[in-house]
């Protein structure tokens, strides 16, 4: 049999939020502050989205670069800025998944 009391911390966790407590005990949930911030989503750039989409893009694990011969060399793969190349890049290519062709497409 496995001892229970192992998993079970000495000391309560206080993280400072004040707790409630109703009327027979039980704990409630925290109280809200106003002072609580929700964080605000960023708006992205069309540079970005477009850079995103774009078949030139590195895999995310290589990193956020731009593999293009002609651009590579120049932008390098440290420091990509999508404001700087992407706006109006003569490189960019939609990425897409190919359709499955019909079999009568097929006309060998």
């Amino acid at each position: 049999m496995m001892d229970d009391d192992k998993l079970v911390p000495a000391q309560p966790v206080d993280s400072g939020d004040p707790v409630l407590e109703s009327p027979a005990g039980t704990p409630l949930a925290p109280a809200a502050d106003a002072t609580t911030a929700v964080p605000v989503p960023v708006p992205v750039s069309a540079a970005v989205e477009k850079f995103k989409s774009c078949r030139w893009r590195a895999s995310p694990e290589d990193g956020e670069f731009c593999t293009h011969r002609d651009v590579l060399p120049f932008s390098g793969k440290e420091g990509f800025v999508a404001e700087s190349w992407c706006p109006d890049c003569a490189f960019y290519k939609l990425r897409r998944t190919p359709k499955k062709r019909e079999r009568v497409d097929y006309t060998y």
